[in-house]
């Protein structure tokens, strides 16, 4: 399932239009976004599961094409954590 499919299926679940749908989509979106770019960004939705930032160290790697030793960077990586409800 694609973006505009997942709006299609929103729109006819909450009987709305689609443009309502994708507006409100977006907003989902864009609310994740910038919690995400928060120090401790954490989004749970209970019956659903937590979105969280979670720090990835850096570590050394291997190029596959030259078989060459890197250093690949640390940086943020977004988690998902199904609730067991779910």
């Amino acid at each position: 399932m694609n973006k505009t499919e997942l709006i299609a299926a929103i729109a006819a679940k909450a009987e709305m239009t689609k443009v309502d749908a994708a507006k409100a989509f977006n907003a989902l979106l864009a609310v994740t976004k910038e919690e995400m770019k928060k120090k401790d960004g954490k989004i749970s939705i209970i019956g659903f599961g937590t979105f969280s930032k979670q720090h990835r160290a850096k570590r050394n790697g291997k190029n596959p094409q030259t078989g060459k030793k890197i250093v690949i960077p640390a940086k943020d990586v977004m988690k998902f954590k199904v609730s067991k409800a779910f």
